[in-house]
């Protein structure tokens, strides 16, 4: 590639500048995801500039998520995360498949238990009821993306008991297979350190960063339906929303 002069150009500081322009190659597919950057030396050349000001700009991009560095063996373009919009209650099959992606379930257990005073209360629930618990976890492209504990009433659970849960979102079995007209979910987002029984299942260390979802469904007439924790690979997923201004009220005219 040849070499690109920012000497000249203004105010911003230089590996700002660098950086911006690697972040531009990265977005456009110049570096793919995966792929090995240029190294320091070959930067160095590349932009006319010091080795100070090159590991200024890639730190910049390994602080922004977008490459990642390996020791001894230089510096990657880290692979895209992949996303789902919270602007509506969607499940997250149907949310990554409709951006193209495959999405598999491994279903780990699925049981009937006493309901915590904690999930009682959320499923407005008396403490002690017997409730479904179920664990999945949710592949991404064939790789393990979140960790998914479901907790709902004994009835529905023993429907979803008999529906296919390595490939259809629960959310679709309530409302095509139950017969649920789903509302609304209370949502909110975290995070945490990994213990031993989600990095076993995320394929990550313990430790490691992950998102938690806790979200509470309920139907049109807002009786609690589904109560989950959502555990979410945090170098691999990530929520979006859009948030709006509110609008100030129109002045009253007489």
């Amino acid at each position: 590639m040849p070499k690109t002069n920012l000497q000249a150009s203004a105010p911003q500081p230089l590996h700002a500048r660098i950086k911006d322009t690697l972040r531009t190659r990265i977005l456009d597919g110049t570096y793919g995801p995966n792929s090995q950057m240029p190294s320091e030396y070959a930067l160095c050349a590349m932009f006319g500039v010091s080795r100070i000001t090159v590991r200024q700009a890639l730190g910049d991009l390994r602080n922004e998520g977008l490459v990642f560095r390996v020791h001894g063996k230089g510096t990657f373009v880290s692979k895209p995360k992949a996303f789902q919009n919270v602007t509506s209650l969607q499940g997250f099959a149907q949310a990554m498949l409709s951006m193209g992606h495959e999405i598999v379930n491994t279903l780990l257990a699925l049981r009937i238990v006493e309901a915590s005073r904690y999930i009682a209360q959320k499923l407005d629930l008396p403490e002690g009821a017997r409730v479904a618990e179920i664990h999945r976890v949710r592949l991404l492209d064939r790789e393990p993306i979140s960790l998914e504990l479901t907790w709902v009433s004994e009835p529905l659970g023993k429907r979803l008991a008999s529906a296919d849960l390595a490939t259809r979102d629960i959310f679709l079995i309530l409302e095509n297979d139950c017969g649920v007209r789903l509302g609304h979910a209370d949502v909110s987002i975290d995070a945490m350190l990994a213990n031993d029984e989600i990095a076993d299942a995320l394929h990550v260390q313990e430790g490691s960063p992950v998102l938690r979802i806790e979200r509470t469904t309920h139907d049109v007439q807002g009786t609690p339906i589904d109560f989950e924790y959502l555990y979410f690979r945090g170098d691999a997923f990530q929520y979006r929303l859009r948030v709006d201004r509110e609008k100030a009220p129109a002045c009253a005219t007489t």
